[in-house]
């Protein structure tokens, strides 16, 4: 039987007035506010890193443009061959 590797929440990377904030799912308030979207996305996927979560990037257009998956993904991708 296996077992179910528990995640943490997925880390959005978004506008703040401030600059970038790194806010984890669902909460209110950020965990961190950086002046650049760099800086922000380094710190959200350091979290998410060690919650074996997701990274989730908003662009200067308030549309998400993608981020980064960490921990083990129960359906991997198929190579097509």
């Amino acid at each position: 039987m296996k077992r179910k590797i528990k995640r943490g929440k997925n880390q959005f990377v978004v506008k703040h007035p401030d600059g970038w904030a790194v806010k984890g799912a669902n909460n209110k308030k950020a965990t961190k506010v950086t002046k650049t979207q760099k800086e922000a996305i380094e710190k959200a996927n350091e979290i998410a890193k060690n919650q074996k979560s997701d990274t989730k990037i908003q662009g200067r257009d308030t549309k998400f443009r993608g981020g980064n998956s960490y921990g083990n993904d129960p359906y991997p991708p198929k190579d097509k061959k």
